[in-house]
């Protein structure tokens, strides 16, 4: 998404100073040599007037550690006639050093920019929007973009997204026709102390992108697999059961819409899918409790979703299989055993199908080959899993491939012994799994993520 730019280029502590006319910047003191002395350009603290000048540079550079949440700051130079960054001193903690460091500098002719250490692992994101699309990542600056895993989203959807998660929508001003480096933080940050921090600001002209919509990706993994898929399809306009997000890296939040039920279910939700590998319940257990049993490192369970129940009529799964073709599978009543692989799929009601395929189409539409997990109260499909993605499975066959053995398994043996046999097959080998396994259970994806070929066997 990023566009190489000709514009002429202005000194940073000027466009830091335009930029902070209309928006919050992080808390910056920038000084210029001036015949071996120091002179204060401009600044930005919060409590202070717009370039509020200090008595000293010393008093500057104390301000602005005292007003920095994390009592650091950072001092970052360049030469007059030319605006590509030269030496660069993070985290500074005290104000002798910040004096020293300022002075060496300045003596050699440099600009100088002093501003608030941001800590950019604190729960929020940085990224960049541009031609209609937003691009962020957690953990990281607004460079992120140039990297794998960003999460990129038409920029209605991703500013929605953020607030979802956040709680405010971030104060980006007027993108239509510029490049802007942003981050977003859970705690207040800057000199207007708001959510968000603006970094850069270029005016391109005119554009329009596509954004690359994939997960799991950075942002996926930092909520949980389950908990972005979800938002997703809620955000898209699909109906989902209220859900509550207790995450380990951002405060709790709920989005969807109330069910016919007072159930819940509680869901472990891992950084990326792993199906049936977790607990999932009907009811309330403890989630902090149920992290520190199933995670106790705390890498692979990223939250834990307390979602309303939906008064299942009928539940299921549906995918894109190989062919192109949507299959719809599920059975009446809750679809957990369906899922798991332990009941059967069972024939539908034509209008039951007829109302996930349509759900289908609007996913479809907006977001690509998606599969997803369904339940229909006998009035309306909700979703509650999505998935990015189609598949290359057929009726009879989960993973395209010849093999020179073939291993049998019965299905009804479960999920871990399963596993545990995949991790067995030694090269060549294949899996014929024995049951009545529908296409889109957590058997069948078990096996498809395992990638070794294999086919379903009937008796």
């Amino acid at each position: 998404m990023t566009t190489q730019l000709q514009t002429p280029k202005i000194r940073k502590d000027r466009s830091l100073d335009r930029l902070a006319e209309t928006g919050n910047v992080a808390q910056f003191v920038s000084f210029s040599p001036d015949g071996g002395r120091t002179r204060q350009e401009f600044s930005r603290v919060a409590g202070h007037a717009p370039n509020d000048p200090f008595l000293s540079e010393r008093l500057a550079l104390e301000t602005l550690l005292m007003r920095s949440p994390e009592a650091s700051i950072n001092l970052r130079s360049f030469s007059p006639d030319d605006p590509r960054s030269r030496e660069f001193v993070y985290g500074i903690t005290n104000v002798d050093d910040a004096v020293n460091a300022l002075d060496r500098l300045s003596g050699d002719g440099l600009f100088v920019i002093a501003n608030e250490t941001v800590d950019v692992k604190d729960g929020g994101v940085s990224g960049v929007a541009q031609g209609g699309v937003i691009e962020f990542s957690p953990d990281d600056t607004p460079r992120c973009v140039e990297k794998d895993g960003v999460a990129s989203l038409p920029l209605h959807l991703g500013l929605s997204m953020l607030e979802t998660v956040y709680g405010f929508r971030p104060e980006l001003g007027e993108t239509h026709g510029a490049r802007l480096e942003f981050s977003v933080h859970p705690r207040p940050r800057g000199w207007r102390q708001t959510h968000t921090l603006l970094w850069e600001h270029e005016q391109i002209g005119p554009e329009q992108h596509r954004p690359a919509l994939t997960w799991p990706n950075n942002f996926s993994r930092h909520l949980g697999d389950k908990a972005y898929g979800l938002l997703m399809a809620y955000l898209v306009g699909l109906p989902t059961p209220r859900t509550t997000v207790i995450g380990r890296r951002v405060a709790p939040f709920s989005f969807g819409l109330a069910t016919a039920s007072r159930e819940v279910w509680t869901r472990t939700c891992p950084r990326e899918p792993e199906p049936g590998l977790y607990t999932t319940v009907k009811g309330w257990i403890d989630p902090f409790a149920l992290l520190a049993a199933e995670d106790k490192t705390g890498d692979a369970i990223r939250s834990v979703l307390c979602q309303a129940a939906v008064p299942a009529r009928y539940s299921g799964a549906a995918i894109v299989t190989g062919d192109g073709s949507l299959a719809v599978e599920g059975r009446e009543g809750e679809g957990d055993l369906f899922m798991l692989g332990v009941n059967a799929p069972e024939l539908l009601p034509a209008t039951i199908v007829d109302a996930v395929k349509a759900a289908h189409r609007r996913l479809e539409d907006a977001l690509g080959s998606v599969r997803f997990e369904w339940v229909h109260d006998g009035d309306r499909v909700w979703i509650v899993q999505l998935h990015l993605g189609a598949t290359r499975s057929t009726s009879k066959v989960l993973v395209p491939g010849d093999a020179e053995d073939w291993v049998r398994f019965d299905a009804r043996n479960g999920l871990e012994k399963l596993r545990a046999a995949l991790r067995t097959l030694g090269p060549g080998a294949g899996l014929q799994l024995v049951g009545n396994v529908g296409l889109t259970s957590h058997i069948a994806d078990v096996v498809r993520k395992a990638g070794k070929p294999a086919r379903i066997v009937v008796g």
